[in-house]
């Protein structure tokens, strides 16, 4: 079944001046103009053009891959545990970048370890875990409960504006914003959240992620997965964030791992668009994939990105 990507993300690509400016670099212009690198996000993204790009890979064509697949850990910080598992993907060549957490049990440790391993960590955003740094301001902790609380009441809180909590929204996004600074000595220039909640209404619809930053899109389903409603509805929000944000072409968990057709099709997309894949290395079954070998045979000839980047541009970071 075809894969329905939000229309239309833009590709990604690297600015002029770092992550503060929208504006492509020539290269980049030549890049995109290329016939060579055909996007999902281009006026032929029809399920017909999108189910070609999944068919298509090393033995259609023999064309060198254009595309990236970006294998990104979350929950980096989260605690000693975690950062250890996802540590061990990284010297295992499997793992493309993070998203770190603040003010958790290991976020001190894991930002160190980062900076000097040089692991490309943007910021893991979080509204719904307790804060367990014992350094946590007192107010945070406070107004992150009370965030959690209405986050957690029902499964359509998310998507709804709360015009009580817009401060506590506020206060809590700008206090990890400033903590990661802090700990990454840089503000971050990729953004997503726990649970993607950074995805929620009071988060998007006031505008708290700086501008220009790359933010993770919705989860790419494929037609008959998510009811309409719910699909419309996230496209909606992806063509918006396109609006202020850079965005992947897809995005999808790396579990469930079987059947590994899913996985296939997966890396089949990656081979011309930009592809990002969710994982949780702490979790067994996930670890094993990473570590034993599984996942660069998967990858096969489009290797695991190094960093989360736009390929074929001088090889630099987003």
């Amino acid at each position: 079944m075809p894969i329905q990507p939000a229309q239309p993300p833009p590709r990604i690509w690297l600015t002029s001046g770092g992550c503060n400016s929208m504006e492509p670099r020539p290269q980049q212009m030549a890049a995109l103009a290329s016939p060579d690198i055909s996007t999902v996000a281009d006026a032929s993204n029809s399920p017909e053009n999108v189910r070609n790009h999944a068919e298509s890979g090393p033995g259609q064509g023999k064309r060198n891959p254009t595309g990236l697949l970006i294998v990104n850990a979350d929950d980096w910080g989260r605690d000693s545990n975690t950062t250890k598992k996802i540590f061990e993907c990284r010297r295992s060549g499997t793992i493309s970048s993070v998203s770190a957490m603040v003010f958790m049990a290991d976020s001190e440790a894991a930002a160190a370890l980062a900076r000097e391993a040089g692991i490309d960590a943007g910021l893991h955003l979080n509204f719904t875990l307790a804060f367990s740094s014992s350094t946590c301001p007192a107010k945070l902790q406070e107004r992150q409960r009370a965030l959690s609380a209405y986050l957690s009441r029902h499964s359509l809180a998310q998507v709804v504006f709360h015009p009580g909590l817009a401060r506590s929204f506020e206060y809590v996004v700008n206090a990890q914003l400033d903590e990661y600074t802090r700990l990454y000595g840089a503000a971050p220039r990729r953004i997503d959240g726990h649970h993607h909640m950074h995805l929620c209404a009071n988060v998007q619809f006031s505008r708290l992620l700086p501008a220009g930053t790359l933010v993770r899109r919705n989860f790419s389903f494929r037609r008959g997965e998510k009811s309409l409603v719910n699909r419309l509805y996230r496209q909606a929000l992806d063509r918006r964030l396109a609006k202020r944000h850079l965005i992947v072409d897809f995005l999808f968990p790396l579990v469930p791992l079987e059947p590994r057709t899913r996985l296939e099709n997966i890396r089949r997309l990656a081979y011309d668009s930009v592809v990002e894949v969710e994982t949780h290395p702490v979790n067994a079954d996930e670890y094993s994939f990473l570590t034993e070998g599984e996942a660069s045979r998967w990858a096969g000839e489009v290797p695991i990105a190094t960093h989360f980047a736009r390929p074929n541009v001088d090889g630099c970071k987003l």
